[in-house]
């Protein structure tokens, strides 16, 4: 099996290097670099599997990074933010990031979000089924396309089209609509979203929910899923 390169960036000497060596001890292939700027030249560079960024870090900082990378790639993102009620937090997540940790961390829950994000982009092409079944969920046709409106979802081809235009979707957000489109019209909670679509198998912080489930609205239209106060969310049949 491939190593999996992690780009790693932090201007913390101290946080960078033993990160970097707890990750490298967990087999996996680490490019560290001290800013924004030449983490952005790194990324181009190598096109790592994977991105952690430190939200404050100079040069180019941390949401700015995500955000330039987003405009290129689909490849996972992770934000590192010093306080867990930051704003910072949002606005990487708004920047395109798929999952935060807060700092300080223990090297082993880092690992084990990196490897949830990764598991989860590594089967973002498989099928899933409802969450509540396949009650109210419409049959795919004969390629696989379940329709609702003017938005199609191509279960096997893992595209998404509006009004017959292609959808650019992250792998985050491809997994967040199929688990709509599975159960469509079905309230789903956020706890259920993140154990659902993030890989949490306990409690996280549901703004990772609402802040995705906000990008994903922008692009299939804002009314396309509806919040259900009190509970969830839920995709309109």
């Amino acid at each position: 099996m491939a190593e999996t390169h992690v780009l790693f960036v932090e201007d913390d000497d101290v946080i960078r290097e033993a990160t970097t060596l707890a990750l490298e001890r967990d087999g996996f292939v680490v490019t560290a670099m001290p800013d924004g700027l030449s983490g952005l030249e790194s990324f181009r560079a190598h096109r790592p599997d994977i991105a952690l960024l430190d939200v404050m870090v100079p040069g180019m900082d941390g949401v700015s990074l995500c955000r330039r990378i987003r405009d290129e790639s689909t490849v996972p993102v992770i934000m590192l933010s010093a306080r867990a009620d930051s704003i910072d937090v949002v606005l990487g997540l708004e920047a395109g990031a798929d999952d935060y940790v807060t700092k300080p961390f223990d090297g082993s829950v880092l690992v084990a979000r990196i490897r949830a994000v990764l598991r989860r982009f590594g089967h973002a092409g498989g099928t899933r089924s409802g969450a509540n079944g396949s009650s109210g969920a419409d049959v795919p046709d004969e390629r696989g396309v379940l329709s609702f409106g003017d938005l199609e979802v191509d279960t096997e081809g893992m595209e998404v089209r509006r009004a017959g235009a292609p959808v650019g979707l992250t792998p985050t957000e491809m997994r967040l609509l199929l688990e709509f489109s599975s159960a469509p019209g079905t309230v789903l909670s956020r706890d259920r979203l993140l154990e659902r679509v993030w890989d949490y198998d306990w409690g996280g912080d549901t703004r990772v929910v609402d802040v995705h489930v906000q990008r994903l609205r922008t692009k299939i239209g804002q009314d396309r899923i509806e919040t259900v106060r009190g509970f969830g969310y839920k995709l309109k049949a």
